[in-house]
């Protein structure tokens, strides 16, 4: 999940700077060795973006993002009721190449648009959203469930208009942020993300950036919201741990074009030597002593689809 509005703001420019010089050497395809974890979990580990591979990889703290997701960790809390989600088109305002990952931009002075309910105490405004994917199909979530990787996830970032002032506070205060996490899989065309693939060629460099039209978000989530909820942090620099995630158990179903779609973006700036947009998913962090919450009961051998 990108912190920031822009990434240079974030301290992620610098950190993304002295990593690009790796892409060269970086494997998008590694040799695939399986032993005691899935297949596609090692590629995973083995693929993963430069960035990773440095001193931010490494922030400390006790609640950082993403996890994998067990059963065996997660307690079913009746007191979790249905988010309520409320977005309003029209607040839409461009998608950009932050060059990490490709971003949809929201005006989040409108009061009332956004996410209450759920874990949430206070109304949440949306602020962006944005998509982590592979160089494959075999993985590119940033969370796992019971170890499996899904292809692309969505996140759609939402900061605390109650307790902040503004955007830019509440990334860095606590309970600053709830995001929504979705799992992309392979399946059906998805005719809502199609308006965001359409415009893509037009992103392709980092730094480009496009005007939208009225897109409601709220069409890329699944038809079952049951969720699971834990204390996070965000998944690119400054990594702080602000957040309240809340991840829909079941996913939404996109076509293999469409993901393909994804991956013609470009890390680089034009007129730089160009660098394909992939893997841009940060690596799994211990759960350590945070309660995982679900808002439904586990049936029998688990839910995922």
């Amino acid at each position: 999940m990108l912190g920031r509005n822009h990434a240079k703001s974030s301290g992620f420019s610098v950190l993304a700077k002295q990593a690009w010089g790796a892409l060269r050497s970086h494997r998008l395809r590694p040799e695939r060795s399986c032993s005691q974890v899935p297949c596609a979990q090692r590629s995973r580990n083995n693929a993963l973006h430069p960035l990773w591979k440095g001193p931010a990889s490494k922030p400390g703290g006790s609640r950082q993002s993403p996890i994998n997701i067990r059963w065996r960790d997660s307690v079913y809390d009746p007191g979790l009721h249905p988010l309520r989600v409320s977005y309003d088109a029209a607040a839409c305002r461009y998608a950009w190449n932050t060059g990490y990952l490709f971003q949809v931009e929201f005006d989040d002075a409108i009061e009332g648009a956004g996410i209450s309910g759920g874990p949430l105490e206070n109304h949440y405004r949306l602020k962006q959203f944005h998509f982590h994917w592979g160089a494959v199909n075999e993985w590119g979530s940033e969370h796992t469930v019971e170890d499996h990787v899904y292809p692309a996830e969505l996140h759609l970032v939402h900061w605390n208009a109650v307790k902040y002032p503004n955007y830019k506070e509440a990334v860095m205060g606590e309970n600053g942020l709830a995001v929504i996490g979705v799992f992309l899989k392979l399946g059906s065309h998805h005719e809502a993300l199609q308006t965001l693939v359409d415009v893509l060629p037009e992103i392709k460099h980092k730094d480009a950036r496009v005007a939208m039209g009225p897109f409601e978000p709220s069409c890329l989530l699944p038809t079952c919201r049951d969720y699971w909820t834990y204390p996070g942090s965000l998944t690119t620099p400054p990594l702080t741990e602000s957040v309240t995630w809340i991840i829909q158990k079941k996913p939404i179903e996109v076509a293999a074009n469409q993901l393909a779609a994804f991956r013609t973006l470009l890390f680089t700036a034009l007129g730089e030597e160009e660098k394909t947009m992939v893997n841009n998913y940060r690596p799994l962090q211990p759960l350590m002593n945070r309660k995982l919450r679900a808002s439904f009961q586990a049936t029998e051998g688990g839910t995922r689809s």
